[in-house]
């Protein structure tokens, strides 16, 4: 039986994170996914906190918040974050922007995703 207590478990999460941002940079395409998983529900946490802020009505649900900030974060061809900290600061500067920009398009009632063609 494998007794590990809730510090020992955030620090190895904090030391996997770290291992799959290194390999993000290198290309890796499976750590993404990996660090997706694994970071979820704290980027949840940090969308639903941003989206508490904002004018009541929207149609933007935290997921889908999450989802866009990801795309816009790992989109592009190997990012590279210094560390778990910068990693969730460029997520929540993603999260401001694609709020923002959705309140220049009207507030929720726009589509947040948009073809690459429009």
């Amino acid at each position: 039986m494998i007794v590990c207590s809730v510090g020992q478990l955030h620090v190895q999460i904090m030391s996997e994170a770290a291992l799959l941002l290194n390999a993000l940079e290198q290309g890796d395409s499976k750590a993404a996914e990996r660090l997706l998983e694994l970071l979820y529900e704290e980027l949840r946490r940090l969308a639903a906190s941003k989206m508490a802020r904002e004018v009541p009505g929207q149609t933007l649900q935290p997921t889908a918040l999450v989802h866009e900030a990801w795309l816009r974060l790992v989109g592009s061809q190997n990012p590279k974050f210094e560390n778990r900290a910068h990693f969730f600061s460029a997520a929540a500067e993603a999260m401001r922007r694609i709020l923002i920009d959705r309140a220049r398009c009207g507030g929720g009632q726009t589509s947040l995703f948009r073809r690459h063609d429009e």
